[in-house]
Order: C-alpha cells, then structure tokens, then sequence
C-alpha cells in the first residue's frame, strides 16, 4: 500500500481529533439501532401484515424472518431526464434479488427536483433545502424497520446529499447507491456555450436558443457537463458506495442493467443475514469523506460540495470545514478537464480512462486512502477497475495504461495543474470558496469597486442599461440559506462572462451558489457569514457594503476583504421574504439554516449534529 502524502495524513488526523466527540456518539446511536431493530422479528403480527399485504409472491419470504429483505429508496419521476431510468428499476431489481434469496420493496420515493428546469425563478428558491426533505423522506422510508439493507437510487445534485444523509442515521444497514447514467452526448459545448452568449446580447432569439439547449439536453440520462450531478457520481465511487465503475454507463443499456443486478446482489451480501455485514456507518468513516474531497478537487468538481460535503459528514458525525479542503486542494492535482472546464463532457471522460483512471492516480500518489471499507469486496483499489461485459458476463479489468485523451485526463505527474482548484478566500468579507480550475490564472486577482445588488434581476438590469461596462466587482448579497434559500446564480454568468471579454476586470462576491456548471469569471462564492443577520441577530459584512467600496478577491494569498471602513454604518435593509411557489412553506428551514461552511441545513443544526 502506498505512502499517503503528508498533507491528506494531517488533514485526516485534524477531522478525525476534531470528529472524536461527534462520531463515538454517531457510532453508539447506530450499534443501539443495530441491537434494537436488528430484523423485523421484533415488529408485531399486525405490524408485519401490514408491511408485506401487497408483496404478491414475496409474502411467504418477508414473513420468514431469515430472508433478507432489501428496502429500494427512489428518486424516480419521468420529467427529469437523470431520473427517468429509474421507472423499471424496482422491478428489475426484486428479480435480481430472487435470484441470491432475497426479497426487495420499494420503500419510499423521494423528491428530485431540477436546478436546471428552475434556474433562475422562484422553485430555485427551495432547492437547496429539498436536500433536507429529501433526507426526511429517506428517513421516512426507512423508519418501517422492515429492511435488512438498503438501495439508493439517485443522481442530481441535491438528491445524492439527501439520500446519503437521511441513509446514514440508518447506518446500521449496509446500502448501495446505484445511478442510471448520463445520456448520449449532444451538440459540442462550445457551440451551446456561443449560442447562450449570443442569446443574452440579443443577437439571436428565443427559438434558436430553444433548439439548440435542446440538442444538448435531449434524452433520457443524466446531463453531460461535469456539475453538480456527476460530481455526485464521482463521490459515490471515492466513498466507496457505489459498484466499481458504475458512475458514468448509460442508461437502457446490457452494462447498466448488469452493474444493477451487481449492486442488488452486494446489498444482500451485505447484510447481517449475508455473508459480509457492511454497515453504511461503517463504510461512511472519515477516510471516505477524505477520499470524496480528493477526488472533487481532482476532477475539478462542483464547488457545491463544499456545502454537500460538511453536511453529509455531519450526518456521520464527522466534523469539516473549508480549511480542511483548501489544504488538500494544495496538494491534490488536477487530472482531468471536464466541460466546463474542458471541452469534453463526461461521456468523453469515460472513454479516455474516467474514474478508474482517477481513482488509481490517486491511490497510487498516496493522495487518498485505500485502506477504507467499501461495497466492493476488493476495497478501495477495485474502484481503479472499469466495468465491462465478456461473454454477457460482468467482468472488471484495470484501468487503461495510457490516457485515451491528453486533453482531458492526465497523470499526477502530467496534471493540468498541481493543486485542485478549490481555494479559501478570507478577510474582512468573511470566509468564501473560490473554484481556479476554470479561471485563466491571470484574472485571479481582481481589485475594483463594487457594485452591490440584493438580487440577480436587478445585475442583469443594470447590465442592460450598461451601468456594469467598466472594471466591477458585483456583490450579490442576501442570497444565503437564511435570506432566501441560497438559490444558484447562474443568470449572472452570460452578463459577467461579456464584460470579462470586452477586456473589464470583473469578479462576482456573493452569499449564494453557483455551481459546477460556473465558468470563467472569478468569482467568491458561498460567503459565510451571509449578509442576513445569524440566530444572535449579528449581520454579515456584506450588508454594509456600499458601491464604490474596493473590494480585493484573491486565489493567490486567499484575500476576501476591502478597503472600506464598516464599523461605522447601517446595514442594508434585508429584503422581504417573498411568497409564492411553495416558498413561504419553507420559512422554518430558512429561520434555522446553519451557514454554508457548515452544509446549510436547518434539520441538521436543530437536531444538535
């Protein structure tokens, strides 16, 4: 086994001290859990009955208490494409699992909404808390008591937190998350990327645009850029939680279906009443959420993690910060190149070597851990293997030798560059992420006066009215967990990414999201604190920013501050809560939100985790 590098020994020893406290009483939860509600032997006749009446010719194995019965927690609905695979799951799976003994249900589904069908409008608002409904509603499913094991079928970008979350306070029962793959590649990036630019300088209308995002957005499967979602593919596969190589196969496809079956057979092996009990508390350790930040920062993945990733920890008692990530992205290097921070999406990726490529860089530099159990019976290194079908048989071999493409996957020492690209940016602004990876290293450092909005709308107003055309930092602030649900921004990035080409300084600050779909202009996103006053009625700096203030953001000396003097002033005035689309049902989330650096959730902070 190789040496680990000295940077991801001493963040591991730091999470796991700090952790010490929070993660024996998460282990002692789970092993009483694990006593108490060991099958289903201890539930009531009436009780049982009631959990296998329609189970047709599974009924006579559910009642038998020896059979392992395996609990199926869905995402699926047929208007998002990511998840719309999902609808024969179920099925396919009971099968499966009749053939090793078991049983399967369908638990429960949960939510799965789309930042890309609410982007911009008011459903974005409740995005980032369908992270905790969706953990509610995992927990839901599985407070039945009925399963010996769980699977988790999810893709998109707050799903995969909410289901890890809500599964883990079940960490008794071992659990596997099983995808459904990203979809064909469409039109090049580069030719949707020119057609949105073009769009938002009137230059073409709303037909063309329509027809060509949907060349792009076309079928069936998970979007192909590297976002959020297949960011969430990645970590599944570093935390170990997925079959080896099952991330990015598509959908309706013999592989797919084989890698299913594959999963639903290790969720039975995984039981108690298997042959190899692995419980998802056990797989869930903090090596794994060390591994999971390693492989964000070396694929220059989705800068929403660092809100995901804490909150998940948190779910398994595992305490992180921003800190612990800026120090591995100092030492963990950028091997690949994924749209948008390439030209090539994740279908490419997979074909030039994709994550066993990934996985066994890594491994092999020392730069994540090995020595973490996982759903695979071969431990960490048998994710460096890619899936493959001989003979209609599933087989795995190793990962390619050399890189199917140069331009988008690289050894470590061959990479893009020798840190991931995810940064700390600090100062008299407060604490906030800053993503390099895509950013040209000469726009790094940006220094101008701010101009300071409390709404993306109105940036985009003032951009049209070309008040923006000049050097600018624009500040969008009220935009947190507290303030508004923290919604992504990404009607700010066309305006900003003009300005940028017509030769401005430009840089963004904000209290809100951007994700992993974020291009090329700076940007000091996810600033905590947020301007909205905290529980002790303290505001953030941000709400005492004015325009003309200098502001500095830097990824080089990790810089968030101004020049300006703010002891003296009156904050702004928060903005009212707006009402509609289901937004004011989410007050209670919004009122108890913990910050961004510690994963956003209110459900989280109320229950003292």
């Amino acid at each position: 086994m190789t040496n680990l590098a000295p940077v991801v020994d001493r963040v591991t020893d730091r999470i796991i001290e700090r952790s010490k406290d929070s993660r024996a009483r998460y282990l002692e939860m789970v092993r009483s859990e694990a006593d108490r509600h060991s099958d289903r032997s201890f539930l009531s006749c009436s009780n049982l009955a009631h959990g296998f009446a329609a189970s047709g010719e599974d009924k006579g194995a559910i009642a038998a208490m020896g059979t392992i019965n395996i609990g199926i927690v869905t995402a699926f609905n047929d208007m998002l494409s990511a998840h719309q695979p999902y609808g024969r799951y179920p099925e396919q799976m009971k099968l499966f699992a009749r053939e090793v003994g078991a049983t399967a249900q369908v638990a429960g589904g949960v939510p799965a909404m789309c930042d890309g069908v609410t982007q911009g409008f008011d459903g974005m608002e409740l995005s980032l808390f369908s992270r905790d409904t969706i953990a509610l509603s995992t927990a839901i499913a599985l407070s039945h008591a009925m399963f010996d094991g769980v699977t988790l079928l999810g893709i998109c970008d707050k799903i995969v937190p909410g289901l890890v979350m809500g599964a883990l306070r079940f960490g008794h029962l071992p659990a596997v998350f099983i995808p459904s793959g990203p979809m064909p590649t469409g039109i090049s990036n580069k030719e949707k990327q020119k057609t949105r630019q073009l769009y938002a300088e009137g230059k073409v209308g709303r037909e063309e645009l329509l027809a060509s995002e949907s060349a792009s957005y076309h079928s069936a499967g998970t979007c192909t850029f590297y976002g959020t979602a297949n960011s969430n593919q990645m970590m599944m596969e570093m935390m170990g939680l997925h079959v080896p190589g099952a991330a990015f196969i598509p959908p309706n496809t013999p592989l797919r279906q084989a890698l299913t079956r594959a999963a639903t057979h290790r969720a039975a092996a995984m039981t108690k009443k298997g042959n190899d009990y692995r419980p998802m508390a056990e797989v869930v350790d903090e090596k794994a959420i060390v591994n999971a930040m390693a492989g964000l920062l070396a694929t220059g993945g989705s800068t929403n993690h660092a809100i995901h990733i804490p909150a998940m920890a948190r779910a398994a008692g595992i305490v992180i910060d921003w800190q612990d990530l800026a120090e591995l992205s100092s030492a963990v290097p950028l091997l690949t190149r994924v749209y948008p921070n390439g030209s090539g999406d994740v279908n490419h990726f997979h074909a030039a070597g994709g994550m066993a490529w990934v996985v066994r860089e890594l491994l092999d530099a020392g730069l994540a851990h090995e020595d973490i159990l996982t759903v695979a019976e071969g431990g960490m290194r048998a994710y460096a293997t890619e899936p493959t079908l001989s003979d209609g048989e599933l087989t795995w071999k190793p990962a390619p030798a050399v890189s199917g493409d140069e331009t988008m996957l690289r050894t470590v020492p061959e990479a893009f560059q020798p840190d991931g690209g995810m940064r700390l940016v600090e100062g008299n602004l407060g604490r906030a992420t800053f993503k390099t990876s895509a950013v040209d290293k000469e726009r790094w450092t940006i220094e101008a006066p701010a101009r300071v909005f409390d709404t993306q709308e109105a940036v985009s107003a003032a951009f049209k009215a070309g008040e923006l055309d000049k050097d600018v930092v624009v500040v969008v602030r009220f935009q947190g967990p507290r303030a508004n649900g923290m919604p992504e921004l990404h009607k700010l990035t066309p305006p900003l990414g003009i300005l940028q080409d017509r030769g401005h300084k430009v840089a963004l600050v904000t209290d809100g999201r951007m994700s992993g779909a974020s291009g090329k202009v700076p940007a000091a996103i996810h600033v905590t604190p947020e301007a909205l006053p905290a529980a002790d009625g303290s505001w953030g700096p941000l709400a005492y920013l004015q325009d003309g203030d200098i502001v500095r953001v830097c990824a080089e000396t990790g810089q968030l501050s101004t020049t300006a003097d703010l002891s003296g002033r009156t904050p702004a005035p928060a903005p009212k809560p707006a009402m509609g689309m289901g937004r004011e049902l989410f007050a209670m989330f919004r009122l108890s939100a913990s910050g961004a650096e510690q994963g956003g959730s209110a459900m989280l902070e109320l229950a003292g985790l």
